[in-house]
């Protein structure tokens, strides 16, 4: 019989992905519950239900049904239950529920009138401790009077330097805070309430009876971001107790199994972005300064790695039963590995190497581990790992049915020398029927950030583009985060200068290549990606099209504007426009911009609270004042991450608008 054919990958496939946001292992270890994410194309919504599987791969199953977003599933300490999130009664309103692993009905655990940041039981099953934050008195009185419901806010009153955010719009007065749910009534007690400070990350101390938490409580916390703390909070209430730690921004603490030590994530000093996460231990009772346990070898503790099909999620650092060794994701060249390290700063090992790992738990001995592991050629699966066992069996099956009916393609790792003789890796995605005797027409792709990675992580665009008959090439210049701190320097306060050389040393790679068309060129990115796109059509002709998507263009009018607000001057030298005019515009595209001769189309979100989109509108304006061609593509209700979390039919139509637009000026005749 003749081999099946396989079809090229479309913009509506996005439609047809299952996506695994998240996965929690059983205490026992014989079962995950996972979330799956999927999309109603008639009401353009995402859902997304829990599932289970047990750890061999074996009766995985539905577990919520139900058009709804059930999320956040958290097993009991005995196994018996477990809670989530669910907005199933009102659209609007998640609030927590449990529902008995052994089958029946969820219930109902929260009347709340806010929002859920995380959730997590105490060890001894009593409690869920939550991060939440109320709801305005203001908005809750509007919502039960119809008639101001229907005329909406009449001014909004702002006194906060942080009052927006992108996604989520302005953000209300209220703040987050810890508050305690009893399991068996549902009543909700509130544990912090200061308005002027958030709390964010608490995780249980063994005992059940205190709390380690986040928090800035610095006399202005909005001007001074990084003086984070660790504090230590009696379950029964009381002043919170801070924990000594070295000056810096900090995340994700986790008590070992004896109580006695914490581990977090941060690193040293106030506006160094470009420093490497690090994870350090203290003990519980602050008798000895934090420890710096992986700085010596130069890695950074992320999760994060470029894609558009979801966001892995980053995981506090992992105590070993025995307390002796501590598990972490660690983004290193385009991976996102699981790692671990003993206490002693020794032994570094990546467990899991290829691909970014996203959520991952260990059952209560230890002994088993659950992750969700995404690859180029998948979005993620669940996959179980257990130390007896020499490989990690893959539990979970979404997508496999799609993915087995398209060829993507094929994609070479390279790695090239820059101009300074540093090292820079790149990837090179042919397109599906590749033939090495023809010249094809290419796009280079240039990531967000700066301070993420591409790599090997599943991104639909690429493939997308690539099917419609483009190489497709994208690498890690320099300003990236990945490849060790001085990579990660390189352009700290100098946008443009090491990093436009590092990209177009990879351009003349590429052109250097048999079946690249050098007439044929062109260039994308977003954000980050965007702000180079604008500065390379400033500098150079050498592409033939562009294409700018959500991009910084002008440094100084974006300067408080966006939800970063004052911070993006940290990258800049740390002084405001007024004390340091010359160095803004230096580095913004918009000093270049008349000397733009590449058609240009201009992409973004009208909800783009990152990079509002008038830094768009003054590309768009600049190259139509100089007669070049351009068009400007707004989507309106969306934020910065439209092409990663927008509605389906927008991201298809951005899509769309981008094909459009490299086929009119790299395929016409």
């Amino acid at each position: 019989m003749p081999s099946r054919s396989l079809k090229r990958i479309t913009a509506e496939d996005l439609y047809r992905f299952q996506l695994i946001t998240e996965c929690r292992i059983s205490p026992d270890g014989k079962h995950v519950a996972y979330v799956v994410q999927r999309i109603d194309r008639e009401k353009e919504k995402k859902y997304s239900n829990i599932w289970i599987v047990g750890s061999d791969g074996t009766g995985r199953r539905q577990f919520t049904h139900g058009d709804q977003l059930d999320a956040v599933p958290r097993w009991s300490p005995d196994g018996s239950s477990i809670a989530f999130l669910s907005n199933r009664a009102d659209e609007k309103q998640a609030q927590i529920y449990i529902i008995p692993f052994s089958g029946g009905e969820a219930r109902a655990l929260t009347k709340a009138k806010g929002s859920f940041q995380s959730i997590s039981w105490s060890p001894d099953g009593k409690h869920i401790l939550v991060v939440f934050r109320k709801r305005d008195p203001e908005e809750i009185a509007r919502e039960k009077d119809e008639k101001k419901k229907k005329l909406g806010i009449v001014s909004r009153e702002i006194r906060k330097t942080f009052y927006k955010l992108d996604g989520e719009g302005f953000l209300p007065t209220e703040r987050w805070h810890l508050w305690l749910v009893h399991v068996n009534s549902g009543r909700m007690t509130q544990l912090t309430g200061d308005n002027r400070y958030d709390e964010w990350n608490p995780c249980w101390m063994p005992d059940s009876d205190g709390i380690v938490f986040c928090s800035n409580r610095s006399e202005e916390p909005e001007h001074d971001p990084d003086n984070d703390d660790l504090f230590f909070l009696s379950r029964k209430g009381g002043d919170a107790i801070r924990i000594e730690t070295p000056l810096g921004p900090k995340a994700l603490p986790s008590v070992n199994p004896e109580g006695s030590m914490i581990a977090y994530i941060g690193h040293e000093g106030r506006g160094d972005w470009w420093k490497n996460e690090r994870v350090f231990v203290i003990p519980v009772d602050g008798s000895k300064s934090a420890r710096d346990l992986t700085g010596a070898y130069d890695i950074h503790v992320s999760c994060w790695t470029i894609n558009d099909m979801g966001s892995p999620i980053m995981m506090p650092p992992t105590w070993s039963r025995d307390s002796k060794r501590l598990y972490f994701q660690t983004a290193i060249h385009g991976n996102s590995t699981l790692s671990s390290i003993d206490l002693t700063g020794d032994g570094l090992v990546h467990v899991i190497e290829d691909g970014v790992v996203g959520s991952f738990t260990f059952d209560a001995n230890g002994k088993s581990i659950a992750f969700i592991l995404g690859t180029l050629s998948d979005p993620g699966q669940v996959y179980v790992y257990e130390e007896e066992k020499t490989a990690p069996r893959k539990v979970s099956n979404s997508n496999s049915r799609l993915l087995r009916s398209i060829d993507l393609g094929t994609v070479d790792e390279v790695w090239f020398e820059g101009k300074d003789g540093n090292p820079l890796q790149g990837w090179i995605l042919k397109p599906p029927e590749f033939d090495p005797n023809k010249t094809y027409p290419s796009i280079l792709e240039i990531h967000g950030g700066p301070l993420v990675q591409y790599g090997n992580y599943f991104m639909h665009e690429f493939y997308f583009l690539a099917a419609h008959g483009y190489v497709v090439y994208f690498s890690n210049p320099r300003g990236g985060q990945g490849y060790g701190e001085d990579h990660a320097r390189a352009i700290w306060g100098c946008w443009g200068t090491k990093d436009y050389d590092d990209i177009m040393t990879w351009t003349d790679y590429v052109a250097g290549l048999p079946f690249v068309d050098t007439a044929r060129m062109g260039v994308t990115g977003g954000s980050y990606g965007g702000y180079m796109t604008n500065w390379i059509i400033g500098h150079t002709d050498r592409f033939k099209a562009a294409v700018t998507q959500r991009s910084v263009s002008n440094f100084t009018s974006m300067w408080g504007s966006s939800d970063f607000n004052w911070i993006f001057q940290q990258e800049l030298g740390d002084k405001p426009p007024w004390e340091d005019m010359e160095n803004y515009w230096e580095q913004s595209p918009m000093k270049y911009i008349g000397n733009a001769k590449t058609p240009t189309l201009v992409i973004h979100s009208e909800k783009d609270f990152r990079c509002a989109y008038e830094q768009g509108e003054q590309v768009f304006v600049a190259l139509r004042r100089l007669g070049i061609e351009t068009e400007l593509i707004l989507f309106p209700d969306e934020p910065h991450g439209l092409s990663r979390g927008g509605r389906t039919d927008r991201r298809i139509a951005r899509l769309n608008h981008i094909l459009r637009w490299f086929d009119r000026y790299l395929k016409s005749e």
